[in-house]
């Protein structure tokens, strides 16, 4: 699919988004910056023919990128990126790297702006309104889009489902919204089977922390005064399962403890060192952020498929959540499903990392919202989380923008049929597979039983409630 027509540019003026951190998992706002106006800036390499590039950083300290295609279609595709990362500064090569790895969407002639947003670590109300300060900032300096569509993957699939929540309603400056491989079931659940991991491998291994090192509740992720590395912890995990090693090699014991690890958790052993990771150090990150509190629990679990239940209930560290930090890292990061722009989702059905399942989490929120018309998910038989085929994304991005543009609503099937002809292009694969439906979350993530699920605002609660400066006290 070629771009249309080049449009004329129209200057309008924007204001800049209010300076609101994440809800409940912040500290305090930082002074405005002085914003460096974005300024041309060599594109990546397979877009140097195709558009004009530039970067800057907004009064937040977030930097940026901006890709306009010499042929621009009038579309512009805003991406909230994932992670979180964890550098305490905002990253001034995360956005261009991004520009690089989604350079598909200005190949098939969408305008692109990617925020690397203000700081690393975690906070999806302050990644949302860092998205949306880039699309005014955007606005300002390049005109008015026909048409504002948003992006985002893994955590930024997160971000951008709150993004269309917390700037939606009536005159919404989004279109549409395109989540891949989301983070969809938000952070008071979404991150449970990691909790699962960190009190299970700790049952099995003792070596995080060892006996003779200072304890901590697991639920932190990581103690404070920690000078660990994630070579450290890789090691640890040898240490205790052999994860590395050729199967043969590893000792009956870490081939017992990987065994146990990998069927209670059912976290996919490709994957287990990044999710141990996140355990480890972004609930750190989340726990710094809610002040020590503890949004995390598993009291009520029941843990199954080792070689011994009985013993793992009852030896595995228990601990309830604090409330409070619960509701916090609720408001700031689970979709309510107010949504009234079409959303588009795609996800790979193997994906390691943010398990399919999700899916259905995403799917409940908006149908309990009454909103379940604006959503059309597609599956692809994939086993890859950071990134699918190029062809696939094309195909996605068009079906959306078309959906945007006639108002008739793709059907899976009509995306699954529309992709060869991107592929023609590409040459990376259509995988999709429109008959798949994920089970429920909680058929692959252990409930909590008894846990608190903060009731959805609407959209103009939620402006209410960030006008009031309430950011992370649910109403």
């Amino acid at each position: 699919m070629k771009p249309r027509s080049r449009r004329r540019l129209s200057t309008v003026t924007a204001g800049c988004v209010a300076g609101i951190l994440a809800a409940g998992v912040i500290g305090p706002v930082r002074p405005a910056a002085a914003a460096v106006a974005p300024g041309t800036v060599a594109c990546p390499a397979g877009l140097a023919a195709k558009a004009t590039c530039y970067a800057g950083q907004d009064s937040h300290g977030a930097h940026y990128s901006v890709a306009i295609p010499h042929t621009w279609n009038g579309t512009l595709v805003m991406h909230a990126h994932g992670g979180p990362d964890l550098g305490e500064e905002s990253d001034p090569q995360r956005s261009g790297d991004d520009l690089e790895r989604w350079s598909v969407m200005v190949d098939e002639g969408y305008a692109w702006a990617g925020s690397a947003y203000r700081r690393g670590g975690y906070g999806t109300r302050m990644a949302a309104a860092d998205t949306e300060n880039l699309r005014r900032l955007f606005t300002k300096r390049f005109g008015r889009p026909d048409t504002t569509l948003i992006h985002g993957q893994s955590w930024g699939g997160n971000v951008a489902a709150r993004t269309i929540e917390m700037y939606g309603g009536a005159g919404s400056p989004y279109d549409g919204a395109l989540l891949t491989n989301g983070v969809l079931a938000g952070g008071s659940r979404g991150y449970d089977y990691r909790v699962d991991l960190r009190v299970v491998y700790q049952y099995y291994c003792r070596n995080h922390p060892r006996p003779s090192e200072p304890s901590y509740p697991l639920w932190m992720g990581l103690r404070e005064d920690s000078a660990m590395t994630g070579g450290g912890l890789r090691a640890r995990l040898q240490e205790c399962t052999g994860y590395a090693s050729h199967p043969a090699d590893r000792t009956p014991l870490q081939r017992r403890n990987l065994d146990d690890i990998l069927a209670v958790t059912k976290i996919p052993e490709r994957a287990l060192e990044s999710h141990l990771s996140f355990a480890t150090f972004t609930f750190r990150d989340i726990i710094r952020r809610l002040g020590l509190r503890s949004p995390f629990g598993n009291q009520h679990v029941r843990y199954s498929g080792s070689h011994d239940d009985a013993a793992l209930n009852a030896g595995v560290e228990r601990f309830s959540a604090d409330a409070s930090a619960r509701r916090d890292l609720s408001y700031d990061s689970d979709p309510t499903g107010a949504v009234s722009v079409p959303v588009l989702t795609m996800h790979a059905i193997d994906d390691p990392t943010a398990f399919v399942e999700h899916e259905a989490a995403y799917r409940d929120s908006l149908e309990g919202a009454h909103r379940a018309r604006h959503l059309v998910q597609t599956f692809t038989q994939e086993g890859e989380h950071s990134g699918l085929s190029a062809a696939e994304y094309a195909t996605a991005v068009s079906a959306l923008s078309g959906w945007v543009r006639t108002g008739r609503k793709p059907t899976p099937s009509s995306v699954a049929s529309s992709c060869l002809a991107f592929d023609a292009e590409y040459g990376t694969g259509c995988f999709f597979r429109p008959d798949h439906r994920p089970a429920s979350y909680a058929s692959r993530v252990n409930p909590r039983p008894g846990a608190t699920h903060w009731p959805a605002m609407t959209s103009a609660q939620e402006r209410r409630w960030s006008r009031l400066g309430n950011v992370g006290i649910a109403p």
